[in-house]
């Protein structure tokens, strides 16, 4: 299968599921993810707000704001490409839809966050392989922001099961990420390991 082929088979089964799986399968997700000790070690950490079937965030980011963490939401910049980390005061309050009908801070509650705070970043995909490797939806927009964050920055992607495939044609600009959890399992890149 080529690129476009994996992204638009993986679109097609995401939005497949039902309302209750997307919102089970998220839960559990979500529950792997706050187990983890890079999440539990964090302190500043960037979550995308979740569009369209993806794994549900708002679960995360109430948790991570409810522990005393700072949470950082994406705002999206179409001309330039680029994104920027915004901190959330007052969740959901603070989101409006903005790119694309995404939730992103109201012009007026807008608190742009310098990348390299990050030590955690909830990253957004299509479709993932055991390598950490991650199809995304085909702006770059994540493959240019992540390297302005730390070295020591985290990349984990939460995803339901059927997004993993067994290879996903990275380019050589692609960000693989650190981490990606499933409601099945939590893939470990750094070391291949999958537990």
């Amino acid at each position: 299968m080529t690129k476009s082929e994996i992204r638009k088979d993986v679109l097609k089964a995401r939005q497949s599921l039902s309302p209750r799986e997307v919102a089970e399968k998220s839960a559990a997700v979500v529950r792997r993810i706050l187990e983890r000790e890079e999440y539990r070690r964090s302190r500043t950490l960037m979550a995308y707000v979740d569009f369209r079937q993806e794994v549900q965030t708002a679960g995360l980011i109430q948790a991570a704001l409810s522990a005393g963490k700072r949470v950082a939401v994406p705002v999206t910049d179409v001309a330039n490409k680029r994104l920027t980390p915004s901190l959330l005061l007052d969740y959901p309050g603070d989101l409006i839809p903005g790119t694309w009908g995404i939730l992103e801070p109201a012009p007026d509650r807008l608190r742009p966050l310098d990348p390299a705070e990050l030590d955690l970043v909830i990253v957004p995909g299509v479709a993932f392989d055991l390598k950490g490797n991650r199809l995304g939806y085909g702006g770059g927009f994540y493959d240019r922001f992540l390297p302005r964050t730390r070295p020591d920055t985290v990349y984990l992607a939460p995803a339901f099961e059927l997004q993993i495939r067994p290879e996903v044609y990275p380019d050589l600009h692609d960000c693989p990420m650190h981490l990606v959890a499933t409601e099945k399992r939590v893939i470990d890149a750094r070391g291949g390991a999958a537990g």
